[in-house]
């Protein structure tokens, strides 16, 4: 049998990051060492309140939870209520957690674990809490071995602004430095996210798993596709943060370039965009795995699974 993959998953949760999180500790391959919560859909009370929820509703209390930086590295906070609801996982009924965070902060549960080596590190919100522990600890870089995270766009442009996707432009200075430390990234943008649609009937097979897990998905799922439908035009709404663990799960689901990328964090009119040289025209070493290819299919096949294993 193969060794699990150690794992630390950064997030803010936001349904499709509360589905992420699911998928991830639904999955027997991936041994979750902690969650770290930043703030970003919702202010940081809100994202750890709802990731000890899905903690609870994953029956993984083993899991620690570790609240983390309340707002990004330089720039004021902006939130995405308008997308994800005053909670950030409207649509899902579940009682109050009972649960509590550690008393960490996660920063420095993320020196002390990445410390360790042999951890990949899942992003799926603002990537303040990453960087700001290389920033404390620089050490920590060599014990990560790859970021696999959300954020991004190229040929998509951006859905916050023209240019910049939410993850990146609610805190570009992080991005930064996570993009400038040498640590492998694999970078799921926009590009592909906007392939994961959900559908009626996409939305329906959750339901009908008729466990507590699939009602609350597909709870979340119906009031999530509201908003990017009516932006968007289309019959569904992209399903972003999930990518990031398939792609741990089944990495031939994806494909796509070595590119260099760099983050904009200078220019208002572009604050954020992340500067994908697709075609190689500077001359940049690459320093990123950017996928812009999904088996959508296959994807959501994988989640209904996933998420069929939870009560």
């Amino acid at each position: 049998m193969a060794a699990r993959r150690r794992i630390v998953v950064d997030t803010d949760p936001g349904q499709d990051d509360a589905v992420a999180l699911l998928i991830a500790l639904a999955s027997p391959e991936l041994d979750v060492a902690a969650i770290t919560t930043v703030a970003g859909n919702v202010p940081l009370d809100l994202t750890t309140r709802n990731a000890l929820m899905m903690v609870e509703l994953a029956d993984r209390r083993d899991v620690p939870v570790f609240a983390g930086c309340s707002r990004p590295m330089v720039r004021p906070l902006r939130t995405a209520e308008y997308v994800h609801g005053p909670t950030g996982i409207d649509g899902v009924d579940r009682p109050e957690p009972e649960l509590e965070p550690r008393d960490s902060h996660a920063v420095d549960a993320l020196i002390e674990l990445l410390g360790a080596g042999g951890v990949t590190v899942c992003t799926l919100g603002p990537q303040t809490n990453l960087a700001m522990a290389m920033v404390k600890a620089p050490e920590i870089v060599a014990g990560i071995d790859e970021i696999v995270m959300m954020g991004g766009g190229f040929f998509e442009g951006g859905n916050v602004t023209p240019a910049a996707e939410f993850n990146i432009y609610v805190d570009p200075h992080a991005a930064h430095v996570v993009f400038t430390s040498g640590v492998p990234i694999t970078m799921m943008p926009l590009d592909v996210t906007h392939q994961a649609l959900t559908s009626d009937e996409r939305v329906r097979r959750f339901r009908e798993l008729g466990t507590a897990a699939g009602t609350a998905v597909a709870g979340m799922l119906d009031f999530f596709d509201r908003y990017d439908e009516a932006k968007y035009g289309t019959d569904g709404a992209p399903l972003h943060d999930p990518c990031v663990i398939a792609y741990l799960l089944q990495p031939d689901l994806f494909a796509g370039r070595r590119c260099h990328v760099a983050i904009e964090n200078h220019s208002e009119a572009t604050m954020g965009m992340t500067l994908v040289d697709w075609w190689g025209v500077t001359g940049n070493e690459p320093n990123a795995m950017v996928m812009n290819q999904i088996d959508d299919g296959r994807f959501y096949d994988l989640l209904v699974e996933r998420i069929g294993r939870l009560s």
